[in-house]
């Protein structure tokens, strides 16, 4: 019997949304992963690249827990992946989408600090990975995305990114001409977290007081999952939608832990000033 860090209570959902034939999404719920990606080249290579990218990342399924070491051999393999689909099968049959086809990835592996439980979560490009607790809904992923480097340079106001045409810019992914690094973080989990991982098919139409309200009425995590993809679907259902919703229902404590525990390569947080606000964790460097 497999004896993790954390024990987890999960639900996931996925729909190809109102005005989309394919869904592009693709996405990862088996202990200690729960991972979204959501693919860009259009339809076939969308949906290619996010599917091999997840195709990689469950070869660690079934694991206790997993490092940051593993995480960033998987990214490697996986970019390998989507470069031989689109250089191959992918680019003889769809040769105009070829460069365009790639995928973002976000989400939490279960991790084992010290012998105590961590979320460590990954994330490139625009998906997001939030942590509801004590009634407060969090970011945890920063954006990689036009819209956001101009938040974070003062150009922009959040609600005015709602409405910019550039919101779908990404400025990282695996895939898609891309080469930017991944960013981790690793968050001290406590009994009652709950984690959200989704597209942004589900961040584009709920705001986060609605995706608050949700996750505080919806006790079960495959209810909360389902209700808000078709909440998305009711306000526009613009974009292929996924969800996954993971609650820790017992930790390993961090009592004999000290506060700054954090595996080799750590660095302190990144300045609140330039990032959303995010639960109390360590940036790792990627």
């Amino acid at each position: 019997m497999v004896d993790s860090p954390i024990t987890v209570s999960f639900g996931a959902a996925t729909h190809p949304g109102l005005r989309r034939q394919v869904n592009e999404d693709s996405h990862l719920a088996v202990p200690p992963l729960f991972l979204v990606a959501d693919g860009m080249g259009g339809h076939e290579a969308g949906a290619a690249a996010s599917a091999v990218v997840v195709e990689v990342f469950e070869a660690l399924a079934g694991r206790e827990s997993v490092g940051i070491q593993d995480v960033r051999e998987a990214l490697d393999r996986a970019r390998e992946r989507v470069h031989a689909l689109v250089t191959g099968a992918l680019a003889e049959r769809a040769p105009a989408v070829q460069r365009a086809a790639g995928t973002t990835l976000s989400g939490v592996v279960i991790a084992d600090v010290g012998g105590a439980g961590y979320w460590l979560t990954v994330n490139v490009g625009d998906s997001r990975t939030y942590r509801y607790a004590g009634g407060v809904l969090e970011q945890i992923s920063v954006d990689h995305s036009v819209v956001q480097e101009l938040i974070d340079a003062g150009e922009l106001d959040v609600v005015a990114a709602a409405r910019d045409s550039r919101r779908n810019e990404i400025t990282r992914a695996i895939g898609a001409g891309s080469d930017g690094e991944p960013d981790f973080w690793l968050v001290p989990a406590e009994p009652g977290d709950r984690i959200l991982v989704c597209s942004d098919g589900l961040s584009g139409e709920l705001d986060v007081e609605r995706l608050r309200a949700v996750l505080d009425e919806t006790a079960d995590p495959q209810e909360a999952a389902t209700r808000l993809v078709h909440e998305a679907m009711v306000r526009g259902g613009r974009d292929n939608i996924t969800v996954v919703v993971v609650d820790a229902v017992g930790v390993r404590g961090h009592d004999d832990l000290p506060s700054d525990t954090a595996p080799a390569g750590t660095r302190d947080e990144v300045d609140s000033d330039t990032r959303p606000t995010r639960v109390r964790g360590r940036a790792i460097d990627g």
